[in-house]
């Protein structure tokens, strides 16, 4: 995993860390490799569906000296009331969340107003030549691991009523990071 994530998410955890603030839930925190790069003062609190995975986040956390509520939960029925963090971090995931559109409403229920989204995945090349391959591979990836290579999260996040603030595609456009925003009380 680290190879390919220099080579192909070059600075994408440290891109998370530098933009997360206040209250922070990281959906898919799997075995805490971004809890190294958030900022001094954050709250993190992590889900994730892999007690194995949660326990090499514990033990990652502790070794940071962070305090981070690790915690099992699906990120497509999220326990927890509305508005309540500041930001919401999803990394290299929501390729393999069953149903994004449910987790990223999720993402938007338990966001307070004026609380952002920060998302890191690989989508659909902009590219054809590697879309078409892209699309070969995930015959067999989404049978075996449910891992998509073609989904983009950017419509679904409009769709769910969250404001485009920052996206850019890196990769052959095979890699998009966003930042969204809930709209503030009153739509402000």
């Amino acid at each position: 995993m680290s190879f390919f994530e220099k080579a192909w998410f070059p600075g994408a955890r440290e891109w998370l860390g530098r933009r997360a603030h206040g209250r922070v839930l990281e959906i898919a925190v799997g075995t805490g490799r971004n809890l190294p790069h958030y900022r001094p003062g954050v709250t993190v609190t992590g889900v994730d569906l892999s007690t194995a995975m949660l326990a090499i986040a514990r033990q990652r956390a502790a070794d940071l000296g962070l305090a981070a509520e690790l915690r099992e939960a699906d990120a497509e029925r999220l326990p927890f009331a509305d508005a309540s963090f500041d930001t919401v971090v999803c990394a290299l995931s929501l390729c393999s969340i069953p149903r994004p559109d449910t987790a990223i409403a999720e993402m938007f229920r338990v966001l307070v107003p004026g609380g952002q989204v920060l998302l890191v995945d690989h989508v659909a090349s902009t590219w054809l030549p590697l879309r078409a391959a892209q699309r070969l591979f995930e015959q067999i990836t989404v049978r075996t691991a449910g891992e998509h290579f073609t989904r983009r999260q950017l419509p679904l996040v409009q769709a769910a009523g969250f404001r485009i603030e920052e996206a850019e595609r890196l990769k052959a456009g095979t890699v998009e990071r966003i930042r969204a925003r809930k709209p503030a009380a009153g739509g402000a």
